[in-house]
């Protein structure tokens, strides 16, 4: 078992196997990291929007601090790399995502993701010039010291309403060219895109589950190295209370205590070590 930040960053990429996906689900508080660690899951990493949820905010309503925070708390909860869902470094110009990223090194994190999209009221997918810049800034701090931080740089186009696909190749080449360790471009989902991305890089490539991403099986057959859910467990969850809510206001009926007393369960099991 890894337990310095050094040894979390390295084990961390070296789960990224082409073939063979690291299956990383995403946390939204210590509490659910411990369930997600006591399942048998290598590591971990935050959502942001998931996060945002439990302030009682939509996605991008975090502050750099609060994520960095929150990232720093699960860090500190599990022995299991954990990388941080960073989006766009919380700043457009190259210099603001190396300060982040030197913050996320503090935090304790073993990686972190940055993104291509500004979010904000002037949302909008950053010139390809000035995105690799931010990459090129955030791969020198993040592999300046002795944890050499895992960095994922994120093409955002397909979840963003570019359905680009050549564009979305370039950016990930470019981004792997100055060093990121590795390539997101979340929203893909058709076999033969997926294909032809991870033929078009030389670094590991992650996949984000959505509607339509073909199966872990299939997504190792085509050469991906890693699967993430986003914040899909943490909506799952808010699904599951407001089922059980409405069940009580509207029903007046109990059937969700056998869903509450599984997860009790799972909750005696992965609290208790």
């Amino acid at each position: 078992m890894t337990n310095t930040q050094t040894d979390k960053a390295t084990r961390f990429l070296e789960l990224h196997r082409p073939g063979d996906p690291l299956l990383m689900p995403n946390a939204w508080d210590v509490g659910s990291a411990a369930v997600l660690a006591s399942l048998g899951f290598e590591a971990l990493a935050t959502t942001s929007s998931g996060y945002a949820a439990t302030l009682g905010r939509l996605d991008g309503g975090v502050t750099r601090d609060e994520a960095l925070e929150h990232g720093s708390a699960l860090a500190r909860s599990t022995d299991l790399p954990v990388s941080a869902d960073l989006e766009n470094g919380f700043a457009d110009d190259p210099a603001g995502v190396a300060e982040t990223i030197g913050l996320a090194i503090q935090a304790g994190l073993a990686g972190c993701s940055v993104e291509d999209y500004s979010g904000g009221e002037d949302a909008r997918i950053y010139d390809l010039g000035l995105a690799r810049e931010r990459v090129a800034a955030a791969v020198e701090v993040a592999h300046a010291g002795p944890v050499k931080l895992a960095l994922t740089a994120r093409a955002e186009n397909h979840i963003r309403g570019r359905d680009d696909l050549s564009d979305t190749i370039a950016r990930l080449q470019a981004y792997g060219e100055v060093g990121a360790d590795v390539l997101f471009a979340p929203g893909l989902k058709k076999p033969e895109d997926i294909r032809r991305v991870v033929e078009s890089v030389e670094r590991p490539v992650s996949v984000l589950a959505v509607p339509g991403t073909p199966s872990v099986a299939e997504l190792g057959s085509l050469g991906v190295a890693r699967i993430s859910v986003g914040g899909a467990f943490a909506f799952a969850a808010l699904a599951a209370l407001r089922d059980a809510a409405e069940e009580l206001r509207e029903k007046g009926t109990y059937q969700y205590l056998e869903r509450a007393a599984a997860g009790g369960k799972a909750a005696r099991a992965a609290f208790a070590g």
